[in-house]
């Protein structure tokens, strides 16, 4: 069962540089969240700061009762075992093959034998789809066999909490569905907490409980999935649609007047929507023969609600 993650006014800085300030979210137990947000908004650092890797200048990250960024490196090193991360790249060892990869942290970290080893590795090697590519090297397979080997690394400790950084990098439309749906699926199994950073707005549609959108130094907005999709919030809208009108700039942020006057161009062309009028694209469900958490019925339940609100208002 996962954990639930309570962040309270985290500010991070290097030097004079304020990446984020005053975030403030709770990341359920056992739910998926995603944190959005335009390059260069602290998004990657987030997640390095959850985990204990980089120290926040104030504010305070609570798991099972105990603010990590207080906690001393012994201590730290205990919560950090509640913890699976997939990085970018899959992170893999280039001279080891799979299954050693795999391995890796279960004799670093563990004192099992080798058959111990052997039948966790395979297990977390089948839920992944990996399954008799134990002896390749990691340059000998694909992208996305990477990632899912990276993925099951993560696993193998078996975390409450499984941090995600931009899994969907690099791969291409197919192979980020596939991986969309066994991030589902595997939730669904373990049913950890995931947090995933992304940039692909397909993915932000069809697989989290819930959203987060950092932008201008801030967390803009976080909530469940529903309520962020139909959001008239403007940076929301306008990164969530991909269109170039709105406060996200190429290389900065735009001034106000130039917000103002896109969007009621967007406006006079007939592009906008009435408020809370967006469409709610369909959730992504586990696949056939994996049992659904009772959470989704009241998931299901909300989106629902809000769909018979927007019927109501038309």
């Amino acid at each position: 069962m996962g954990v639930e993650i309570c962040v309270e006014g985290l500010t991070k800085s290097f030097g004079h540089q304020v990446i984020w300030q005053d975030v403030s979210l709770t990341l359920p137990a056992g739910e998926v969240s995603v944190m959005l947000g335009p390059s260069g908004t602290g998004k990657s650092v987030f997640l390095k700061t959850l985990v204990g890797l980089l120290k926040p200048e104030r504010g305070s990250i609570t798991i099972q009762g105990r603010d990590i960024t207080r906690l001393r490196e012994h201590d730290l090193y205990e919560v950090r075992k509640l913890f699976g991360v997939l990085f970018q790249d899959g992170a893999l060892f280039g001279s080891m093959n799979l299954y050693d990869n795999i391995a890796f942290p279960l004799r670093e970290h563990t004192r099992k034998s080798e058959s111990q080893i052997r039948r966790i590795v395979l297990e977390k090697m089948d839920m992944v789809g990996l399954i008799g590519a134990e002896g390749k090297l990691p340059g000998e397979i694909s992208g996305g066999m990477r990632k899912r080997a990276g993925l099951a690394r993560a696993l193998v400790l078996d975390p409450e909490i499984i941090l995600f950084d931009e899994p969907d990098s690099g791969l291409d439309p197919v192979r980020v569905a596939y991986l969309n749906q066994l991030i589902v699926d595997l939730n669904a199994q373990i049913d950890a907490t995931f947090l995933i950073v992304t940039h692909d707005i397909a993915s932000a549609r069809q697989v989290p409980d819930n959203i987060g959108l950092l932008f201008r130094r801030e967390l803009v907005m976080f909530g469940p999935r529903e309520e962020l999709l139909t959001s008239d919030e403007p940076v929301v809208r306008q990164f969530l649609n991909g269109r170039m009108q709105g406060p996200i700039g190429m290389a900065e942020e735009k001034d106000a007047a130039q917000v103002e006057q896109e969007l009621a161009q967007l406006g006079d062309a007939g592009h906008t929507t009435t408020p809370g009028s967006q469409e709610l694209p369909p959730r992504l469900l586990p696949g056939p023969g994996i049992t659904r958490p009772a959470r989704w019925q009241a998931i299901a339940e909300r989106e629902g609600a809000l769909r018979r609100r927007e019927v109501a208002g038309a």
